[in-house]
């Protein structure tokens, strides 16, 4: 695994170019992201509006070696007001793929939100296919709780995704480097 420093920090204004053409631009995305055009100058409306730290969701910026390598996101979910969670995201840039920061920022946005919101599960998701980021969340010490079938629609297609979870009370790794 690269050793180099992950952070995460608030998206600045001078994110916005890297993370507008990330989300723009179907080869950078990936396989398992590219859901179609949708308005990439969201993110420009919504740091104007709330710092894209919302109460019902967050964007962070993840760092890597010093530079922008893509971004960490939770959004609340659950059907009660009294059962509220978190369910947590990551996208990176191509270069930054497959040298573990992915799997180092989902730790710290674990972290962040056990050590800052009231919620006593995570949760995380992803396409059957997407091993990479299943190990991942493995190593975030999320457990795969199963599969939903034809949950997520791209590429023509209905797809199963595979659902992890995490309480706050379950054991995890030490904090990332």
């Amino acid at each position: 695994m690269n050793e180099e420093e992950i952070t995460l920090r608030p998206v600045a204004e001078a994110d916005l170019p890297d993370l507008e053409r990330l989300v723009g631009d179907p080869g950078a995305l990936g396989e398992y992201q590219w859901y179609g055009w949708s308005d990439p100058r969201r993110f420009r409306r919504e740091l104007a509006e709330d710092g894209l730290l919302g109460e019902e969701r967050l964007v962070l910026a993840v760092d890597a070696g010093g530079g922008f390598a893509g971004f960490v996101a939770a959004r609340k979910a659950g059907v009660r007001n009294t059962a509220r969670y978190w369910n947590i995201g990551a996208q990176l840039v191509p270069g930054a793929r497959g040298r573990g920061i992915g799997t180092r920022a989902q730790l710290l946005l674990v972290e962040y939100l056990f050590a800052h919101t009231p919620v006593m599960r995570l949760e995380a998701d992803t396409e059957v296919g997407n091993l990479a980021e299943q190990r991942a969340l493995e190593k975030c010490s999320f457990l795969r709780e199963g599969v939903q079938r034809a949950t997520t629609f791209r590429d023509g297609q209905w797809r199963d995704v595979v659902r992890y979870g995490l309480l706050r009370t379950d054991p995890r790794p030490e904090r990332p480097s």
